[in-house]
């Protein structure tokens, strides 16, 4: 039910200048002997058309509320868009007989995937048109694609609503048809040695976990051959680089095992490689009768281990590549004459090449102080070239073949950036802000040249720091028009994330959670205090765990910033850690703590956004969701905003915006997304009075 909205017909338009107020139902529930009441629980009722009826109001009055930004939101798009090369052409990949690749036409939301024999000049033969298969739907999504060695066999996954509920399709690429070989939720799949072997994980309906592995033999029934019984894990497939082995992955917050099955032999048993062993993570790839494992045992950012396969004990072990504190291993790629290294230092990536004939190692070296370079596929073993994509904040996503016998790179494709783009005229820097207990945290900053260290300019500040995953300086189209404003753009790579390694995240997640959000206020009066921007020029973004950031830092310093954006925000911890029978939480008790346990309920309690919200001043919010989030239910960023809006005491404006059609990556397609992007970046901008005409 809903306040203050159901107005006569003719007063509509005035409804819907007025918030939405929901209406307020306790519900209560004890936990560790104190009882918990909840005003907005009843919003969870996804089936309730109360709770569409108020998810749509919410959405009438954001409309309502930004019609003077609508302009200035189709600007942005048209800027956007101008620069992107809308028919383009990635850079064909060589697996076997044929070159892979996908390419986008203008106007099409989606890409085609395609192939071609032998040569590019070889007739093009289109695997998949995700136009056409996304036709009739709001929302299209394909996850994996694996195809057969022998090339005729395309197997793939699609999602339709955003839940990211994947259904199992298996392609004849030789008639064009579907085989009518089906599965539903299946989260990975790799094919077999013998061309007609599939074998694929599923994730468990209730709590999205996934558990169960199978082998699908064409035209039978699958065959399950393994569920995961302990809610800490999950399950996943891939193979080794060479094909010889399929390996079914498990792994919780903290330990992972690795099960082998000879590619070559599919009726044959998944074996463990090593027991799982609390605390010990690793994996493996595969050459020449030896296993490579990536092991965290006695090496904190983990070591490099060779082992015999025919007699993989511990005892056996062989050091190949040693540990470095100062330098995570992130993964190793094993080829026929080459090893290389993924690492991250000082919040960087890098690379290491290993001569197996030469016996010795030499690095990738890259020219910018700020950058992000990633593996690209390399999907041969035999390749003795190297392919990586290298870009920063100021160059664009550029595609290197990397020669591992000559140490020379050869560029093969730089993403164009249409309209007249130079580089010189952005300055890319790394910034490091010693936080409150001494720790030093980097930035990576990005603007225009020219910017006035005076405090006058504004400033978005991104941060996420959870789950071990770092962020990385990438290029972005739709962030020049930011820069083109004046605007700088810093990414804080606070702890919980893996930028400095291992301890970087374990100091950022449990009981040492408060360390990411210390560090975000840190980082932002670090800013403040040498005149990069002021407190209300200072816009903070985050999504998911980062809207969970951003969610946290507001309550504890709502004075520190002008206006905030909480994206698909997990804002609403206790109730959802609380809860066993929603997805994904059990596994992550791992992460955030166990709200069973007294000690670990009480401090996760005193810093859950949802939970901590008070009767005072906020900054301006927009918060942005998905009716269909399977990561982070929709209701955790309306139950946020209803209490919010009945909570505090400004007239800042307070919006949530939920795309009834997606799920935790908003819209799917690419155009989609941009006006997405275009309507937060037009909203942002307008908290600090920057409008279309200030470039």
């Amino acid at each position: 039910m809903l306040n203050d909205i159901s107005l006569p017909a003719a007063n509509k338009n005035a409804a819907q200048t007025i918030p939405p107020l929901a209406d307020q139902q306790p519900h209560r529930d004890v936990r560790h002997d104190e009882t918990v009441v909840d005003q907005y629980y009843w919003l969870r009722e996804k089936k309730n058309p109360e709770v569409i009826r108020y998810l749509k109001a919410e959405n009438a009055y954001t409309k309502a509320m930004t019609k003077p930004i609508k302009l200035f939101a189709k600007t942005l798009y048209n800027e956007i868009l101008a620069r992107i090369k809308q028919t383009d052409l990635s850079v064909p990949t060589r697996d076997g007989a044929y070159f892979y690749y996908e390419r986008t036409v203008e106007g099409d939301q989606y890409p085609i995937y395609a192939r071609k024999k032998h040569n590019l000049e070889a007739p093009e033969e289109v695997l998949l048109n995700l136009n056409e298969l996304a036709k009739g739907h709001k929302y299209f999504e394909i996850c994996d694609s694996v195809i057969t060695d022998d090339d005729y066999l395309l197997a793939y996954t699609t999602d339709t609503t955003g839940y990211r509920q994947y259904t199992l399709h298996i392609k004849d690429l030789r008639t064009g048809k579907l085989t009518g070989d089906t599965s539903q939720r299946v989260t990975s799949a790799v094919w077999a040695a013998d061309n007609k072997t599939l074998f694929f994980t599923t994730e468990d309906e209730a709590t999205k976990r996934s558990d169960s592995l199978w082998r699908l033999t064409l035209g039978s029934q699958p065959t399950q051959l393994y569920v995961e019984s302990d809610e800490l894990y999950s399950i996943s497939l891939s193979d080794t680089k060479d094909r010889t082995y399929v390996i079914l992955d498990i792994r919780s917050t903290d330990t992972w095992e690795s099960r082998l099955l000879r590619a070559d032999d599919p009726e044959g048993e998944f074996r463990v490689l090593h027991t799982r062993q609390k605390g010990h993570k690793y994996d493996v790839e595969h050459r020449d009768g030896l296993f490579y494992l990536r092991t965290n045992l006695d090496a904190k950012n983990f070591r490099i281990v060779t082992v015999p396969a025919n007699a993989p004990t511990r005892e056996n072990w062989s050091e190949f590549a040693a540990h470095q504190p100062a330098a995570l291993i992130d993964a190793i790629e094993v080829f026929q004459d080459y090893a290389v290294l993924h690492e991250r230092s000082e919040a960087l990536n890098r690379f290491r090449i290993y001569s197996f004939t030469q016996k010795e190692w030499h690095a990738i070296d890259f020219p910018e102080a700020v950058y992000l370079a990633a593996g690209e596929g390399t999907p041969e073993f035999t390749s003795t070239q190297f392919r990586l994509c290298y870009e920063s904040m100021v160059t664009p996503s550029t595609i290197y073949d990397y020669d591992m016998r000559t140490r020379e790179r050869t560029q093969l494709k730089q993403d164009e950036v249409l309209g007249g783009y130079d580089p010189l005229q952005y300055r890319t820097e790394r910034l490091w802000v010693t936080a409150r207990d001494g720790i030093r945290v980097p930035l990576s900053v990005v603007y225009k040249q020219g910017i006035q260290l005076n405090g006058s300019a504004p400033l978005f500040l991104y941060g996420y720091g959870a789950y071990g995953l770092g962020e990385d300086a990438h290029f972005s189209y739709s962030r020049l028009s930011l820069l083109d404003r004046g605007c700088v753009y810093v990414v804080a790579h606070i702890r919980g994330g893996d930028e400095l390694g291992e301890a970087w995240h374990d100091d950022g997640m449990l009981m040492r959670k408060k360390n990411t959000f210390n560090d975000f206020i840190d980082s932002a009066e670090y800013l403040i205090a040498n005149g990069w921007t002021s407190a209300d020029r200072l816009i903070i973004t985050g999504g998911s765990a980062g809207g969970l950031l951003v969610g946290a830092v507001v309550n504890m310093r709502p004075d520190l910033f002008r206006a905030a954006h909480l994206e698909v925000p997990f804002v609403d911890i206790m109730n959802t850690m609380w809860d066993e029978s929603l997805p994904l939480t059990v596994g992550e008790y791992l992460e955030w703590g166990d709200p069973r346990d007294k000690t670990a309920y009480e401090y996760m309690k005193s810093y859950s956004p949802y939970d901590n919200v008070e009767r005072k001043a906020y900054p301006a919010i927009l918060v942005t969701t998905g009716l269909n989030d399977s990561q982070v239910m929709y209701w955790e960023a309306a139950k946020y905003v209803a209490k919010l809006r009945h909570m505090k005491t400004d007239t800042n404006p307070l919006l949530l915006k939920i795309n009834m059609g997606a799920g935790h990556g908003g819209a799917s397609g690419r155009y989609d997304q941009l006006d997405e992007i275009a309507f937060e970046y037009a909203w942002l901008l307008n908290q600090v009075e920057v409008s279309a005409a200030e470039r």
